[in-house]
């Protein structure tokens, strides 16, 4: 269903305001000369969930001289503080307002898009009441907890017309898209393996109960997730990580980057493998429950498989570093590309096509491209680089693979129903219950 922009509504009603009805001084800037953004072609924008990664994007996306940073949510005060400070600090003023509860963000009608930057148990829902509430949305990947919560994201901002950016920014380096353009274009010959490097778990020691501070709180953090008592390590620290109650691991984590790139590379953005098979090595004890070591490799139905591998070993891969990575193999030839922004491959004639300079992941133009083209797409109503579809399908093959691992067996799956075909035990594994009162 298309939308009428905010911007587009105050352009019609703007040229039908009469010329004695404009002040008597305008600044220039405010009417877009000298280098200014008139206010009907600004973006209004707000934050929820401000911690580490979110004061990284909000930063970055107030750089932009179309966006106007409006209002910050976070549930831990230093960090809505620390956030609102930055709003106020580039403005010269004290205007941003600062929210606990995201419910009063998103009930304001002045604002056309919100950063989600919460973790990952907040992702969807969150992106399901703002698609309603007519926000344009830009989410921290993983964009869901489950495949159903995946699903229920795109469907829901396909329905209301929203614009949905994931926060995949691989999609917008330069080495990742010169490394699947590479495949793309077919000069390593016929693909044959995508290698992802996804990592794993950490065993976690047991928690034990702790005071919760005055300055969180806990019960919205905690959101739909499960409760479980209080503890510094497990809400600062990122200890949730390691919890399948509360995120899915590295699987999830990495491998929504690393097995989105596979997908592009593979032209399946909007499917996925057919058949899923693995080993994983489990916690036995302690708070941790998601895999401390695996291997899982997924089949296409053009035969290409996806390899999901914790670590990179010679000569499987052409470098043993620590860097997030992808490698595509073919008959003719491989690329690799990593967020060091190392780029490889063989034969070394692939790379003469090669005209960046290396950048890592934390430079600021990658971020500034990911960013900018969800700003651009919220202006021409058309999908970003990353949208909700294309995110999800990425995120599926993490979610289908952390399944296949957990009941320790092969496993079928159809992209097109997103089930397993006669699999009841795996089906029940696609949704979770919700804490109440949240749900989708």
């Amino acid at each position: 269903m298309a939308r009428t922009s905010r911007r587009h509504f105050l352009k019609q009603t703007g040229a039908a305001v009469g010329a004695s009805a404009l002040p008597r001084f305008v600044p220039a800037p405010a009417l877009g000369a000298a280098g200014g953004v008139a206010p009907s072609e600004r973006i209004v924008m707000g934050g929820i969930g401000l911690g580490g990664q979110g004061q990284r994007n909000m930063r970055n996306f107030i750089t932009h001289s179309d966006v106007q940073w409006v209002a910050v949510c976070d549930v831990d005060t230093d960090r809505r503080n620390q956030a609102k400070a930055i709003a106020d600090g580039t403005y010269g003023n004290t205007d941003c307002a600062a929210y606990v509860d995201f419910r009063e963000l998103l009930a304001r009608r002045d604002i056309d898009a919100v950063l989600i930057a919460t973790s990952d148990r907040w992702h969807a829902p969150l992106s399901v009441m703002a698609a309603k509430a007519g926000k344009d949305i830009y989410c921290e990947k993983p964009m869901s907890l489950t495949v159903a919560e995946g699903r229920a994201v795109a469907d829901t901002v396909r329905r209301y017309g929203t614009v949905y950016q994931c926060g995949t920014q691989r999609r917008s380096m330069r080495t990742f898209s010169f490394a699947v353009q590479l495949a793309r274009s077919g000069k390593l010959g016929k693909l044959t393996t995508l290698r992802s490097y996804v990592r794993a778990g950490s065993a976690c020691p047991v928690l034990s109960p702790q005071p919760v501070p005055a300055s969180l709180n806990y019960d919205l953090w905690l959101g739909p997730a499960p409760y479980r008592p209080y503890h510094k390590s497990f809400v600062y620290e990122h200890l949730y990580n390691n919890n399948f109650a509360y995120s899915g691991g590295m699987i999830t984590d990495w491998g929504t980057h690393c097995n989105d790139l596979a997908q592009w590379a593979n032209d399946s953005e909007r499917a996925g493998p057919l058949e899923f098979e693995g080993t994983a090595k489990f916690p036995r004890d302690g708070f941790g429950d998601v895999p401390t070591a695996l291997h899982v490799e997924a089949t296409y139905a053009n035969g290409v498989k996806l390899v999901m591998h914790d670590r990179k070993e010679r000569p499987l891969w052409p470098t043993d570093n620590s860097e997030l990575a992808v490698m595509f193999q073919g008959t003719e030839g491989w690329v690799y590309a990593d967020d060091g922004g190392n780029v490889l491959a063989q034969p070394e004639s692939l790379l003469e096509q090669q005209r960046f300079q290396r950048q890592t992941w934390m430079d600021a133009a990658n971020w500034t491209a990911h960013h900018r083209n969800f700003l651009d797409c919220i202006k021409t109503r058309r999908d970003p680089i990353a949208p909700a579809e294309i995110a999800h399908r990425s995120v599926t093959t993490c979610h289908v693979a952390s399944i296949c691992l957990r009941l320790g067996r092969k496993l079928r799956w159809d992209p097109t129903t997103e089930t397993f075909p006669d699999d009841a035990e795996a089906n029940r594994l696609l949704a979770r219950a919700m804490r109440s009162p949240w749900h989708i």
